[in-house]
């Protein structure tokens, strides 16, 4: 898949204000430090479209990326962050979890984790989330250049086990700086829409 065309269309907090079109759509999880604006960026080929931060929790609303006309991917609040409040925390929870529960046009999550370290349980009880909605999810390993080719296999199996992975769930290692994955998670989008379409 060649990337022709990227805009931020829509931000929404909630149901009314996502878009009423019905093209698939690929939501974006993980902690708030993980590289998920990077990942955006690096898979749709722009510098800036997603804007990083050097403070994490910056995103605070689900933030629908139309792609080639084809369909979005949604970026939405980070988890983790030890900094922002509890209140603050639950209203993110629950804007995800009213995406969930009714959005027809969610194909597939995205769930960034960091190759670097084991997934801790803020992931492990997002991927738990994510299962009890049956949602079928990609396990992005990020940050993959920062770790030595010899440690790959070992960084590879923690987090396999600690995620537990269910059948039909997979995982690509990704790195913005390298670009490894890129072609995979397209490649990844493609037959989704694809086999959708049939």
């Amino acid at each position: 898949m060649e990337i022709k065309k990227a805009d931020l269309e829509v931000i929404a907090t909630r149901r009314s204000q996502y878009p009423d079109r019905s093209k698939p759509e690929f939501l974006l999880v993980g902690r708030s430090n993980v590289g998920k604006s990077s990942f955006i960026n690096t898979l749709l080929k722009r510098k800036n479209l997603a804007h990083t931060s050097s403070r994490p929790g910056k995103t605070q609303t689900l933030n629908f990326y139309s792609v080639n006309d084809a369909f979005y991917l949604i970026d939405v609040p980070g988890y983790g962050y030890a900094q922002v409040d509890k209140k603050t925390q639950a209203k993110f929870g629950m804007m995800i979890e009213e995406y969930l529960e009714k959005r027809e046009q969610l194909k597939r999550v995205f769930m960034l984790v960091d190759f670097r370290h084991k997934p801790n349980e803020d992931d492990q009880l997002m991927y738990n989330f994510l299962k009890y909605y049956k949602v079928p999810v990609t396990i992005i390993a990020t940050k993959v250049d920062k770790v030595g080719s010899s440690k790959r296999d070992k960084n590879l199996q923690i987090i396999k086990d600690t995620l537990d992975l269910v059948v039909g769930d997979d995982l690509i290692l990704f790195s913005s700086i390298t670009k490894l994955g890129v072609e995979q998670v397209l490649q990844n989008i493609e037959q989704i829409i694809q086999t959708q379409s049939i």
